[in-house]
């Protein structure tokens, strides 16, 4: 919901009055151009987002009010598709700033010879007068948002009244219970009524009330073990002052959960993502249904899966596949991109670590994502792209499920499953000294390759149509399917970035069309520009008539790099001349164990 939203009627009423007062059209939109209110001929547009917009992502982007003429031929309008035929005759945007920040822009429109003149004659006066309504209605949503916080202040201080399920203790200055919620008493095993008026440290022992009360900040969290009748509890605690009028401290209010309740807490987050099941993966080709039946299978079991393939081919959505249909799906899903984050966060970020392990640590340490994942799915992604030093960690995990946090000795039990993915050659990484073979036949135990989108042509007509109708609805539109020549276009495209490419491409489309059907004109130009799969500048060798599959792949490949050149740069205008990615050719290269002395060798004896 944009700002303006909070305050559409109150724009809606003044838009009507400028209208009647001035006898021109009045539209207010939001940033996302959507809009929020109109009158007259768009007045049934209310709610709808503007199609181009370009002069209102003018003002929009400068904060500055235009007038506009002549619609369709300033220069504002000249990349706009109606250049020269615009149904506005003239227009004043204004934009609408609360708090420093523009919020939406409203516009005086004429549709009319008529009301043009009554717009360009009095264009001075109109942009003041148009100003002073932008300011009110700027003003509005501050008054509204403030508002708004304040209700919301007060219903999550209710709600922390009335449902807090973490044990609540507040204690005076002198260490004296004042309040004792119900789930302390269920934690500690102590009647509220026999506890409060009474000194915390004749029934609890551990928490160190002194250190706590006196601290004027709150107390970060930190594990403690409490004793209560001569049991021993581990608790995660916090503390937090309670300030008087006069700035003073007051007291404390000590919050405590059992420590094994974090990795229930971490899980309550998790599960607010989108659940996705085999049934909800896209495709019907031979390849994916193979693969996702043989995923299907091992998804019962406990072994450490390996799944392997191109960028943007969805290796994350086969892992929660998995995680959905494993005895695991009620637990964490824990998702982790290894390329992404610097190897000393990473290890902690992982392994979790003890308070003073580092500069900057958290006072009581801090549990990791194997801790968290309690009895879940770790998915460890960009596998390829960790350190040598914690592959070294993660063996431990895998082979002892047991993990130790950075600074700690303790050792800690973790009972997860591990799916970890890349779009990389480990076995080439291997070779190279940049992975360990003894880490790769570990993950490996039950390998997944899913197929890059080009070698599964049957699965592009379904994704576009998904992803037209998901599209369709994000956006509001009503577009019913593709003309021929840009669904030929998109079969004979190779999808270098797979999946995750073909999405942008269509959101591309049905952001730009404006017809029913999705035109070869409103696919990106990378697309639409691109040579069909399997053509190139290259001729490569005409295949013998018994020549098998391979070799004709073998030969092409010689050709194609003996054009482009066998540098580093030529093999990847290869590949992408071939429509296979840089990895494959490598591989490629290497099982056909293709040089360029090789080939001409070949050449030089077939002569």
């Amino acid at each position: 919901m944009s700002r303006l939203d909070l305050v559409s009627e109150d724009s809606q009423r003044v838009a009507e009055a400028i209208a009647a007062a001035i006898g021109v059209e009045v539209e207010i939109i939001d940033t996302d151009l959507v809009r929020v209110a109109g009158t007259g001929k768009v007045r049934n547009d209310v709610g709808s987002r503007l199609l181009r917009g370009f002069v209102n992502k003018h003002v929009l982007e400068n904060k500055e009010p235009i007038l506009i003429s002549e619609a369709g031929y300033h220069k504002i309008c000249l990349s706009c598709p109606l250049t020269g035929a615009c149904f506005y005759k003239a227009s004043i945007v204004y934009p609408i700033i609360a708090g420093g920040e523009v919020i939406g822009n409203i516009s005086l429109i004429a549709f009319s010879e008529e009301q043009k003149a009554t717009l360009c004659a009095r264009a001075a006066s109109f942009i003041e007068f148009i100003g002073r309504m932008a300011d009110l209605i700027g003003a509005k949503v501050l008054e509204k948002e403030v508002m708004t916080e304040k209700m919301i202040v007060a219903n999550q201080l209710n709600a922390v009244i009335n449902s807090v399920d973490e044990s609540v203790i507040a204690v005076n200055h002198e260490g004296v219970v004042t309040n004792f919620n119900l789930s302390a008493e269920r934690m500690f095993g102590l009647p509220r009524e026999e506890i409060i008026n009474r000194r915390l440290e004749e029934y609890i022992t551990g928490l160190p009330l002194a250190e706590l009360t006196r601290g004027e900040e709150e107390f970060a969290p930190r594990e403690f073990f409490a004793g209560v009748h001569g049991k021993k509890l581990h608790l995660l605690v916090t503390a937090r002052p309670i300030i008087d009028s006069r700035g003073k401290q007051a007291g404390i209010v000590v919050t405590a959960r059992d420590f094994k309740e974090t990795s229930k807490l971490a899980y309550e987050i998790m599960s607010a993502q989108k659940v996705i099941t085999f049934e909800e993966i896209i495709g019907q080709s031979p390849a994916i249904r193979e693969l996702k039946a043989r995923a299907a299978k091992i998804a019962g079991g406990n072994s450490t899966v390996l799944i392997l393939g191109e960028s943007g081919t969805g290796k994350e959505i086969f892992a929660r596949a998995i995680h959905s249909a494993s005895p695991r799906h009620a637990r964490p899903f824990v998702a982790i991109n290894c390329g992404a984050i610097p190897e000393t966060l990473l290890e902690s970020e992982l392994f979790g670590y003890e308070e003073g392990a580092f500069t900057g640590a958290r006072r009581g340490g801090k549990p990791g994502k194997f801790e968290l994942a309690g009895q879940g799915t770790v998915f460890l992604d960009e596998i390829g792209n960790m350190s040598l030093y914690l592959q070294a960690k993660l063996l431990r995990v895998l082979q002892e499920r047991q993990i130790e946090r950075v600074g700690g000795s303790r050792v800690i039990p973790v009972d997860i499953r591990i799916i970890a993915a890349t779009n990389n050659n480990l076995e080439e990484a291997i070779a190279n000294g940049h992975f360990r073979d003894d880490l790769y036949y570990r993950l490996s135990v039950i390998p997944l390759v899913i197929p890059p989108l080009r070698e599964r042509p049957e699965d592009i007509l379904l994704l576009l149509d998904h992803y037209r109708r998901h599209y369709n609805r994000l956006l509001g539109k009503n577009v019913r399917g593709y003309q021929k020549q840009a669904q030929d276009c998109c079969l004979s495209y190779a999808w270098p970035g797979n999946v995750r490419e073909l999405i942008n491409a269509v959101e591309y489309a049905m952001n730009i069309e404006e017809g029913d059907l999705i035109s070869l004109a409103s696919l990106p130009p990378s697309v639409r520009e691109s040579k069909p799969k399997g053509t190139g500048v290259f001729s490569a060798p005409a295949p013998g008539r018994w020549q098998t599959i391979e070799q004709m792949e073998k030969q092409a490949i010689a050709a194609a790099l003996d054009h482009f050149g066998w540098t580093e740069e030529g093999k990847q205008l290869a590949a992408r001349v071939l429509g296979i990615s840089r990895a494959t050719i490598y591989r490629k290269i290497s099982r056909y164990r293709l040089t360029p002395y090789g080939r001409k060798k070949a050449e030089e004896n077939r002569n």
